[in-house]
C-alpha cells in the first residue's frame, strides 16, 4: 500500500469520499430511477473528482466513476452483452470549455482544424441499445454500465416509435444482416403532462419529470404497463453491423442519420457545421429555444462529423475525444425547504410560497420558490425540512417540482393551511368547490397595496411614475386607504414623503390627473374584480353605459356577453353589492372619476374586415404594445380573448411567445405575426 504525505492524505480522502458519492447517485440514477440530487449537482461532484484525478494521475483506480459509462444493471431483467462499449460524454458548460476541448484535439490531430460538425440535442431519456438481425428486431437492452444491459426487448416492443421490421419503406436501403443502433427513449412533455393529469385525476401518484418517468416505464415487469404509457423513441448512431447489404455504411455522422432515417429509424433534429465557431453558435441557439422544444434536452451533443477522424482521437478513460456534450444551464436543483411563507394577493388569495435553503439555478440564486396553490402542496406532500427539487425555465418564476421522499428523517412537518389571513388577522375562507383561499377583509393592508399596484398599471389606469415602492408609501403614511384616495391627494403631502421633491410630487399629480379621462373599460379592469381582465372589461364596457348600468346588471343580462358564464357573473354582482365597494364607487363619482360608453359607431361591413374573427395574441409584437393590438383588432370589427380553443380564428404570435403558441398547434389554429394581422385588417 503507498504511503501518503500529511498533505496528500485530506486531498485522496475526499477522492474516495466523491467516488462513494458518485457511485451512491449513479445507483440512483441508473438503477432505482429516483436520484436525489440534480444533473449539475452530479456535474459538479464529477468534475471535483475528475480535476483530482488529472492533479493525480497515479491515483486514478479502476472502479472509478470516470473509468466507466453508467451503473450496475438491476437484477429483475436478464443481462445482455453489448456487442461494443457505449461510452458516455465528457461535459463543456459553457462556449469556452468547448473552444478549449477544440483546442485540445487539434494539437492531437491537425486535421481537425479543418473539421466539420454535427450538433445535435442531448435527450433527457434512457439510453437503448436495439439489436436487428435480417431487418427484425430481436433484441433490445437497456445502456446498464456500459457494457452490460438489461434485456427489456418485451417492453421495447410496446414503443410505436420502433420499427418492427427494417426498412420501413419498401425503396428504403437493404439492412446488414446484423444490425446494432443507440438510441433515446424518452416522454415528449405535452404527453408526461397528460399522463400526470389523468394519474391526478385517478387519484394516484404523480411523476416528477418525463426523463424519471420513461425510464420507469421502460422496466416494468408487466410489459402492458409500459404500453400504457406514450414513449417514443429517437435512434442516432451505429453501435455494430456485419454483412452489410447495401454497400459500405456512412462513415460520417451526417450521412448515418441519413440512413438510419432512410431505414425506417426516427432520427433528431440535427445541425450540420462548417467550424467550431458555427456549432457553438448552434448549441447556443438551441439553448435559447429550449423552452420551446417538445422533449426536455439537458444540452446539445457537438461531433466530430468523420467518423474515421473521430477514432483516430482516441478517448480520455472512457469518453470519446471526437464529440462533447454542451451543458445547458441548470434548471432543476434540489435544495431544503426551510419553511413555506404565504402571501396575500389584491384579491384576498392566499398563494404559498417555499422558503429555501439558497441555491444557483442557471447562474440565479434563487431562494424563494412558487408552490402554486394549498392544493398543491398536499397532493405533492410536501413538507417543511424536506429536500425537494426546484426547477427554473427561462423567465418563470422557479417552482418546487416535488420532494426527495428518500432522503426524509422522519423530522420532517407536514404543512397545514392557515386559519387565518397572515398580514390582517382576520378569518380566512375557503370553498370546497374552489383551490383558492381568501382573505375576505377588504381593508387587508396586503390587499390594499397591490390593489392600487394593480390600479395604475399599464394595463389599468396607466398612472405614469407611480410604481409599486410609492405605493407602499402612501399606504403607510395614511394618505391613501382606498383607489379614489389618489385623487385626493395634495402636493404639500407629498413633499412630507421620503424622496419626493418639487418636480416629482408635481409630475405624479399631474399623472394621476391625467387618468381621469381614461375609458370605462380601463376602469373596470383596474377595479380588480375577480375573473374579469382586459379582455372582459372590454366586453363590459361595450355593453353598458357606465359603472350604474354595470352594478344594477342583473346575471342572465350578463350571460348574455359572450364568454362570460355564471361564475364570473356571480363574482361581478357580489364586488358590486359589497357595501365598501359602493362607497368606493361613490368616491370615484365625487372625484370626476366616471367615464361613460363610447358611442357605437355604425359601420359598413367593408371597413371591418376583422368582423367575426376571434384572435388570442402572444409574444411581443414590434409595431404594437399588447394594449394597442387589441385596440387595432377590435378597431377593425374583430374580437380578443385570453385563451386558445378551437373557436379561435387566428393566434397573432410575435417574438418569445409562450404556451399558447403551442396550444394553437395542437388544435390546428392558424399562427400569423404582426405582418399577416395587417394583411387581415387590409
Amino acid at each position: 500500500m503507498e504511503t501518503l504525505s500529511e498533505t496528500d492524505q485530506p486531498e485522496r480522502g475526499r477522492m474516495e469520499q466523491l467516488i462513494r458519492e458518485i457511485h451512491f447517485h449513479n445507483y440512483r440514477y441508473h438503477v432505482l430511477d429516483d436520484p436525489v440530487i440534480s444533473d449539475f449537482e452530479y456535474d459538479q461532484l464529477v468534475i471535483a473528482l475528475r480535476e483530482i484525478e488529472t492533479t493525480h494521475p497515479e491515483w486514478v483506480m479502476p472502479n472509478s466513476p470516470t473509468q466507466r459509462a453508467g451503473a450496475t444493471p438491476v437484477d429483475k431483467f436478464p443481462k445482455l452483452r453489448h456487442p461494443a462499449a457505449l461510452l458516455s460524454l465528457a461535459n463543456a458548460f459553457d462556449s469556452n470549455g468547448v473552444r478549449a476541448w477544440f483546442e485540445r484535439i487539434r494539437r492531437i490531430d491537425g486535421r481537425v482544424a479543418n473539421a466539420d460538425f454535427m450538433v445535435e440535442p442531448k435527450i433527457d431519456g434512457l439510453t437503448v441499445v436495439l439489436h436487428y438481425r435480417n431487418g427484425a428486431f430481436v433484441q433490445g437492452a437497456t445502456r446498464g454500465d456500459g457494457e452490460v444491459g438489461e434485456d427489456v426487448t418485451t417492453n421495447l416492443r410496446t414503443v410505436r416509435a420502433l420499427p418492427l421490421h427494417l426498412p420501413v419503406s419498401p425503396d428504403g436501403p437493404v439492412p446488414p444482416a446484423s444490425l446494432v443502433v443507440r438510441g433515446e427513449v424518452f416522454m415528449h412533455i405535452k404527453d408526461f403532462n397528460a399522463l400526470n393529469k389523468r394519474l391526478l385525476d385517478a387519484g394516484e401518484r404523480i411523476y416528477l419529470n418525463p426523463r424519471n418517468t420513461a425510464a420507469g416505464s421502460l422496466r416494468q415487469l408487466d410489459p402492458a404497463l409500459t404500453a400504457s404509457r406514450p414513449l417514443t423513441l429517437l435512434v442516432y448512431a451505429i453501435v455494430a453491423a456485419e454483412d452489410p447489404r447495401d454497400g459500405p455504411l456512412p462513415t460520417t455522422q451526417s450521412d448515418t442519420l441519413e440512413y438510419l432515417g432512410a431505414l425506417g429509424f426516427p432520427i433528431p433534429e440535427t445541425r450540420h457545421l462548417l467550424s467550431i465557431e458555427d456549432a457553438i453558435a448552434a448549441c447556443e441557439a438551441l439553448a435559447s429555444r429550449r423552452d420551446q422544444l417538445v422533449y426536455e434536452a439537458d444540452g446539445a451533443v457537438i461531433k466530430i462529423n468523420d467518423h474515421r477522424l473521430a477514432r483516430r482521437l482516441g478517448f480520455v478513460g472512457k469518453d470519446p475525444r471526437g464529440a462533447i456534450a454542451f451543458k445547458f444551464p441548470a434548471r432543476e436543483v434540489t435544495t431544503q425547504l426551510l419553511d413555506i411563507g404565504v402571501n396575500v394577493g389584491r384579491t384576498g388569495v392566499l398563494t404559498p410560497y417555499a422558503i429555501l435553503e439558497a441555491v444557483n439555478i442557471g447562474g440565479v440564486i434563487v431562494r424563494q420558490a412558487t408552490l402554486h396553490n394549498f392544493d398543491y402542496i398536499a397532493e405533492k406532500d410536501i413538507r417543511i425540512g424536506d429536500r425537494v427539487q426546484v426547477k427554473r425555465s427561462g423567465d418563470v418564476i422557479p417552482y418546487v417540482i416535488g420532494p426527495i421522499v428518500a432522503t426524509r428523517t422522519g423530522e420532517e412537518i407536514p404543512y397545514v393551511p392557515p386559519e387565518i389571513c397572515p398580514t390582517c388577522g382576520q378569518p380566512v375562507a375557503h370553498s370546497e368547490d374552489e383551490v383558492a383561499w381568501y382573505c375576505v377583509n377588504l381593508s387587508c393592508p396586503a390587499q390594499l397595496i397591490r390593489n392600487l399596484e394593480h390600479f395604475v398599471s399599464r394595463g389599468a389606469m396607466d398612472i405614469v411614475g407611480l410604481g409599486i415602492r410609492i405605493v407602499v408609501q402612501l399606504v403607510e403614511a395614511g394618505l391613501v386607504r382606498d383607489m379614489a384616495d389618489l385623487y385626493s391627494l395634495r402636493k404639500e403631502d407629498l413633499l412630507e414623503l421620503e424622496g419626493f421633491a418639487e418636480k416629482k410630487a408635481d409630475n405624479l399629480l399631474q399623472s394621476i390627473e391625467a387618468s381621469r379621462g381614461r375609458s370605462l373599460a380601463r376602469l373596470i379592469t383596474a377595479l380588480g374584480i375577480r375573473g374579469v381582465g382586459e379582455v372582459m372589461a372590454s366586453d363590459l364596457a361595450r355593453h353598458f353605459s357606465d359603472l350604474d348600468a354595470l352594478a344594477y346588471a342583473s346575471s342572465d343580462e350578463l350571460q348574455t356577453i359572450e364568454g362570460l358564464g355564471p361564475n364570473i357573473a356571480e363574482k361581478i354582482i357580489e364586488w358590486f353589492a359589497r357595501p365598501a365597494n359602493r362607497d368606493l364607487l361613490e368616491k370615484f363619482r365625487a372625484a370626476g372619476v366616471w367615464p361613460k360608453a363610447e358611442p357605437r359607431v355604425e359601420t359598413r361591413n367593408q371597413d371591418m374586415p376583422l368582423e367575426g374573427k376571434t384572435f388570442v395574441v402572444t409574444g411581443t409584437l414590434p409595431g404594437f404594445s399588447r394594449e394597442e393590438v387589441k385596440e387595432f383588432i377590435q378597431s377593425k370589427g374583430g374580437k380578443v380573448t385570453d385563451s386558445v380553443s378551437k373557436k379561435t380564428s387566428y393566434v397573432v404570435a410575435g417574438e418569445s411567445p409562450g404556451s399558447k403558441l403551442d396550444k394553437a398547434q395542437t388544435l390546428g389554429v392558424p399562427v400569423i405575426d404582426e405582418s399577416g394581422l395587417r394583411k387581415l385588417a387590409g
